[in-house]
């Protein structure tokens, strides 16, 4: 089963597990979100949406909030002398679908658990 979603003025097609960055949104990290707009859900019988598919939505757990790379604008009109310089950073939510709700059902897998760093074993002196 996929899904077609959109946020943040762009769309993405999902399946469960998918790991994805879109536009930040607001959750802590760790929290379960659900995105409404749904377009398409799609599997043996796809269901389109006009323009949105009623009751569906896909639940991501929030797995991490950062910033996209730098972007630089820089503008130069010759034999001018002038020049501008610009920097950019777009900010980023990092998310991990969950699963995908039709019938307005709500999330029934939480946040996975964290894994605890597993310390490697000391040398053993003979």
């Amino acid at each position: 089963m996929f899904a077609v979603i959109k946020t943040g003025g762009r769309q993405y097609r999902v399946v469960p597990d998918d790991v994805l960055e879109i536009g930040k949104i607001a959750g802590e990290v760790g929290t379960i979100v659900q995105l409404g707009e749904v377009l398409v859900v799609g599997g043996d019988t796809p269901v389109l949406g006009a323009p949105t598919v009623a009751g569906a939505s896909v639940a991501a757990e929030v797995l991490d909030h950062k910033r996209g790379p730098k972007v630089i604008a820089f503008k130069k009109r010759r034999r001018k002398n002038s020049r501008r310089k610009r920097g950019y950073r777009d900010e980023i939510t990092v998310l991990r679908v969950t699963e995908i709700l039709t019938d307005n059902a709500k999330p029934s897998i939480g946040p996975r658990p964290k894994r605890e760093k597993v310390a490697a074993p000391a040398a053993k002196d003979d």
